[in-house]
């Protein structure tokens, strides 16, 4: 909820604000420095009231050239000062000051009038009527008691003794509280309270009607009225029980009735008021019920935008009252009886007032012109009068330049001399208006009175007004021009006004610049400069939004804001249009403000204000401040029953956080320890009171807590205590069960009832047990302080019916249902019969039964259980001893599925009914085969004996043959470095076989194989094994013997010095700014010749490849730096059935260095794909250096 306000128009920054209309329209003001009659500046109000606690002081400013002197009349005849020692008059001035420390106030009272007066004129004041306030004593009076029947209207006179001016009027009491008005009751125009009918609540002593005096500071107090109201119906209900039924008040009591008006009175009325002033009308009325008030206009619409209702719209206020209010207006007074009208006649009066303003002050130069007009009006018609330097008009001195014609002067062809202060004097019995207005006849050359080179600022598209006060006799002509006086100003942008001001309608960035304004006459002609500035106006980029805050916690508004740059900018906040509190926990910053640690009073309406010296802007957002609520008070229980009460209380303050539920609790003393509340009921949040429903024989405290939002309040204080009588219990005890524990009892229980559910003393329960389906007596047996009971002696699970009652001191509980339960169980007499077995593959038989008959099952049938194992294996013929396994089906079954057997065996079974109590004896055993299966995987694989050429296969048999084993299938192919795989190639075995040796075989060759055996079933699954063959010892023995040659290990030195120091020059060329140009200079390689090393490029010559300029195998260097070993590394197989031209005859490795060629190439495309992350093969390395040798 965020609210937001523009703030009013920007103002112009000069030596003095700018007003946007009245200044377009100010008097001719004359330069001080030339000859002119008197002006009165300032002057006390025609009404000056004394304040008893100060000096009297009567003002009287005036300004003229010569400054002129002044002097006083007091009614009508000259006020000597030197004969009033007290009174004395200040310097430079015409104003009285009076000391009344030595003399009273009332001596002063008087109308007084100031002159002021120079050489060429004389100027007066007004009437100034000076009167002391006066606050009377109220006259002491003894008043009555009034005693007076509930329901008839009432009237307490007030009537404030006279005073002036006339006191303000108000009811209290003893402890000056106000007293409370309303619909019903308020107070009139005049002072007096009005009753439109009493209550028994209005009886009090303490009537008091108070008058304040503000202008002494006093307050008048009447004596205190006493009321009594009394309820004939009620006194003679309580009197005819003592009086033999006398009706000792015979008057009947008062019936409802229409309205009537207490005030005004008769059908209508009349009221004056004058134009300008505050018309109040009033329209009071008694009835029953309270009559309600409305107002209309009969002869046209109420002016709603100056008008209000007071006191309840018994009073109908209008401000600044205009002849079109005049008229009849009508008020009504209704209730459900009827209605009643008043109509009002309102006159509208007026005193004296302008039509197009006072005259203003005439400057000609001599044989000009000139007009002055005294125009008013006022009802009735005021009447005009014309002085001249105080002198009335018709005793001044002749003047033939000069013309009266009612309200108007005219002057034609003035001379030097004729200087003068005209009055100009309009009344009727309503008042009078007094006006000044001087004829200066001057020549002087134009003068600007603006200052030089003024800088004027203006918000951006809005109005700029660009002084050009000049004074001149003739008047100067005023001409604008914008920067040269070549620049001419377009009337569809500017105007400039008769009194000089340069109006721009709207304000760009272009208008900004110097401007200058020329004066001229025909004495002469005056040159002014301004300037005009176009700033940015400042906006609220960010408003603060609306917030709702819990109390404690912090809360920031955010303010951000764009101005001009060039303005100061100067940001306040206001909370509820004040100040911010002076305290430590409002922090404001450049662009926010941050409330800590928020309380309940800093709720409100937070407005930032952006202030310039030109403009401002403001956004207001709302804090709301939530708490949890304060506790409910005042419970109090009413409509008290047997078993139900009325609770009512008042909510606690919501704090901002609508309530939303009321949670009524109960503690129960009689049945608990004191503390231990119990939640009784809920009810919504906008109700409270509560109709809660009670258990007999409990002590009942109630409390209530309310929920908001924000969480649940404080618990109320608890209300008094409410006991409800004992009485049978209402409900019978639930959950009530019959089960045995032993083969020959019942045991019978139930829930018991909580102390709540007791409703009285003495609880015990009576049990009730019979067998189902006998019509047989019920037996019966009274348990207390228990929740069970055990029937002992009972036949094996046999249906019994069942009920539980509750029984306390003061009778028994309902009847009670009936319940169902057996007897205890023994274990099953009997076993499943015509069992079955149906073996369905070689891992899954299926066996069937017939159900035990449910009597010899004796107890609740939980299911039958399978218990099977395996005899032994069917191609054996010892005994194989396994643990028995038990297969559940819950329920009645007759068949079931026994999973997971073992294929080729022998298997025995039997089969258990079981219930609560245990299993029954088992069937018959019986066994069953299943059939062969497939052969698990043999149980190990090894390989032995590897040659150049042939590799030993040894394994054992499967573990699980799953039958009888027909032979074995052995699979094998070559794998090379990529780890694919080579041509297959199958071998059959016999059954008895368990190795087999591999000739012909691939030296340095990996070779996967795969071995499964098989029954009549099929093959089972494979072991696998991978083998690699060997290396030709006498070509490893040579090449090791090489890599321990002294002068070899020389030469591998020799050429990692050589290959270190390469590396070094090339660092040092590229760091030198050289670019290491490996790419461009392979690409420009043609020539198929060997080429040699060369600094400049660092390139081998001597070991570069002619063709494809590859790296070297085995120490791959990409172009990015890292160094990468290759898959070659891993054995000696990945050199096997991999690639052509690896190995030589004898067995050395060849290829590396060598030209180009497809085997290696696909070599090397390998290599790239699959780089190894192990250590590098030692016969590798030796391969490597051998083709150096």
């Amino acid at each position: 909820m965020e609210r937001r306000r523009r703030m009013g128009e920007p103002h112009l920054l000069m030596l003095v604000t700018v007003v946007l209309v009245g200044h377009l329209a100010s008097a001719l003001d004359v330069p001080l420095d030339l000859p002119q009659p008197p002006t009165i500046t300032h002057q006390s109000p025609k009404d000056y009231i004394i304040d008893p606690r100060e000096n009297i002081v009567i003002h009287c400013e005036a300004k003229g050239k010569p400054h002129p002197s002044f002097s006083w009349t007091r009614n009508g005849t000259h006020f000597d000062l030197e004969q009033h020692p007290n009174v004395h008059m200040r310097a430079q001035s015409g104003t009285l000051v009076v000391d009344i420390s030595r003399e009273r106030t009332e001596h002063y009272e008087g109308t007084y009038q100031c002159t002021a007066r120079n050489k060429h004129g004389t100027a007066v004041s007004n009437d100034i009527v000076v009167r002391q306030p006066r606050s009377p004593l109220w006259s002491k009076e003894k008043i009555k008691p009034i005693v007076i029947q509930e329901g008839v209207s009432l009237v307490l006179p007030c009537r404030p003794p006279a005073g002036y001016p006339p006191p303000i009027v108000f009811w209290m009491d003893n402890n000056f509280q106000r007293l409370p008005q309303s619909n019903r009751v308020s107070q009139s125009l005049n002072g007096d309270l009005y009753f439109s009918n009493v209550l028994r609540e209005d009886s009090r002593s303490d009537y008091i009607c108070y008058a304040r005096f503000p202008h002494t500071q006093t307050i008048q107090q009447k004596q205190p009225i006493t009321v009594k109201v009394l309820n004939l119906d009620a006194i003679n209900d309580t009197m005819e029980a003592y009086y033999n039924d006398t009706d000792l008040f015979s008057e009947e009591p008062v019936d409802e009735r229409k309205p009537t008006f207490l005030i005004p009175s008769g059908p209508s009325s009349s009221k004056m008021v004058l134009r300008g002033h505050t018309l109040e009308m009033e329209c009071i009325a008694e009835g029953l019920p309270t009559p309600d008030i409305s107002w209309a206009k009969v002869s046209g619409e109420l002016p709603t935008t100056r008008l209000s209702f007071l006191h309840h719209q018994k009073i109908l206020r209008i401000v600044n009252v205009s002849e079109a209010d005049a008229g009849d207006y009508r008020c009504t007074a209704r209730n459900q009886l009827g209605s009643v009208h008043h109509t009002i006649h309102i006159t509208v009066k007026a005193a004296p007032y302008w039509i197009s303003g006072a005259p203003q002050n005439l400057v000609r130069a001599p044989g000009e012109n000139g007009v002055l007009m005294c125009r008013a009006s006022g009802t009735p018609k005021p009447s005009i009068q014309w002085a001249m330097n105080g002198v009335p008009i018709e005793n001044a001195p002749k003047d033939p330049s000069r013309k009266v014609e009612d309200d108007t002067i005219i002057f034609t062809d003035v001379q030097t001399g004729s200087s003068a202060v005209y009055q100009c004097n309009i009344s009727n019995q309503y008042g009078y208006l007094l006006a000044n207005a001087f004829v200066n006849v001057l020549s002087e050359p134009p003068r600007v009175l603006t200052p030089a080179n003024t800088v004027y600022q203006v918000i951006k598209n809005h109005r700029a007004l660009l002084e050009c006060t000049s004074f001149g006799s003739p008047i100067p002509k005023i001409t604008w021009f914008k920067e040269s006086r070549s620049g001419t100003l377009g009337a569809e942008t500017h105007k400039a006004h008769e009194n000089g001001t340069l109006e721009i309608y709207v304000a760009q960035e272009k208008n900004s610049g110097k401007y200058t304004c020329v004066a001229r006459n025909s004495l002469g002609i005056y040159e002014n400069h301004v300037h005009l500035e176009v700033k940015e106006p400042t906006r609220i980029l960010k408003q603060p939004e609306y917030r709702v805050v819990q109390r404690g916690r912090s809360v920031v508004f955010e303010c951000k804001v764009k101005h001009d740059p060039s303005l100061v900018p100067t940001m306040t906040w206001l909370k509820d249009d004040g100040e911010l509190p002076d305290d430590e926990r409002f922090v404001v910053d450049a662009d926010s403000l941050t409330i800590s640690d928020v309380t309940e009073s800093d709720a409100g309406m937070y407005k930032c204000i952006m202030n310039t010296t030109l403009d401002h802007d403001s956004a207001i957002a709302e804090l709301t401040v939530v708490e949890r609520p304060e506790p409910p008070t005042d419970l109090e229980l009413t409509d008290h029953k047997k078993r139900s009460v009325q609770l009512t209380w008042i909510p606690g303050d919501e704090h901002n956080s609508p309530i939303q539920k009321f949670l009524i609790q109960y503690e129960d003393s009689l049945h608990h320890h004191r503390g231990h509340w119990h939640n009784l009921t809920e009810v919504p949040g906008t109700k409270t009171t509560a109709h809660l429903k009670l258990s007999p024989y409990v002590h009942y405290t109630f409390r209530v807590l309310a929920v908001n939002s924000m969480g649940v309040s404080r618990p109320s204080f608890p209300s008094k205590m409410y006991k409800t009588e004992p009485s049978a219990p209402d409900e019978n005890p639930t959950d009530v069960h019959g089960f045995g524990t032993e083969h020959d009892n019942l045991v019978i229980s139930w829930k018991p009832l909580t102390g709540l559910q007791a409703n009285g003393p003495g609880l015990h329960y009576r049990v009730m047990w019979r067998q189902k389906m006998m019509d047989t007596d019920w037996m019966t047996a009274n348990v207390t302080n228990n929740s069970k009971f055990v029937v002992s002696g009972t036949p094996t699970f046999v249906p019994y019916e069942i009920k539980v009652q509750a029984v306390n001191k003061y009778g028994i509980g309902p009847e009670p249902a009936i319940a169902l339960g057996h007897s205890g169980e023994d274990l099953p007499v009997a076993a499943p019969e015509s069992v079955q077995v149906f073996v369905l593959n070689s891992t899954l038989a299926e066996v069937h039964w017939e159900p035990v008959p449910q009597k010899l099952i004796r107890g609740y049938l939980k299911g039958y259980k399978v218990y099977y194992w395996k005899e032994r294996n069917l191609h054996k013929h010892n005994p194989h001893h396994t643990e028995k396994q038990i297969l559940t089906f819950s329920g009645n079954h007759s068949k079931g599925k026994l999973p997971g057997l073992h294929p080729f065996s022998l298997y025995s079974f039997n089969i258990r009914v079981y219930n609560g109590k245990g299993e029954g004896p088992p069937s018959h055993n019986q066994q069953f085969e299943t059939p062969e299966g497939v052969p698990s995987a043999p149980s190990s694989l090894t390989v032995s004996n590897s040659n150049l050429d042939s590799l030993s296969l040894e394994w054992n048999p499967p573990r699980d043959r799953n039958g009888l084993l027909t032979g074995y299938t052995l699979k094998y192919h070559p794998v090379n470095n990529s780890n694919e795989l080579g041509p297959e190639e199958t071998l059959a075995l016999a059954a008895n076989e368990t190795s087999v040796t591999l000739l012909n075989l691939k030296y340095s060759t990996r070779y996967k194989f795969y071995l499964n055996a098989k029954t009549s079933k099929g093959p089972g699954p494979a072991v696998t094994q991978e083998a690699i063959t060997i290396v030709d010892e006498a070509v490893a023995s040579r090449q090791v013997d090489i890599a321990t040659q002294g002068w070899f290990i020389g030469l591998m030195c020799a050429i990692a010095l050589l290959i270190l120091i390469l590396l070094i020059i090339c660092f040092i060329q590229r760091n030198k700014g050289g670019k290491y140009p490996v790419k461009e200079k392979e690409d420009a390689h043609t020539d198929p010749e060997f080429q040699p090393m060369k600094d400049e490029d660092c390139t081998f010559g001597e070991y570069s490849d002619n063709e494809d300029h590859k790296p070297l195998k085995g120490s791959r260097t990409p172009s990015s730096g890292t160094v990468k070993r290759d898959d070659s590394d891993d054995s000696l197989v990945d050199y096997g059935e991999g690639g052509d031209g690896q190995f030589n005859e004898d067995g050395s490795f060849i290829g590396q260095y060598s030209g180009k060629s497809p085997g290696r190439d696909a070599a090397a495309v390998v290599n790239e794909g699959h780089e190894s992350s192990e250590a590098p093969s030692p016969i590798n390395a030796m391969n490597s250096l051998n083709s150096f040798v």
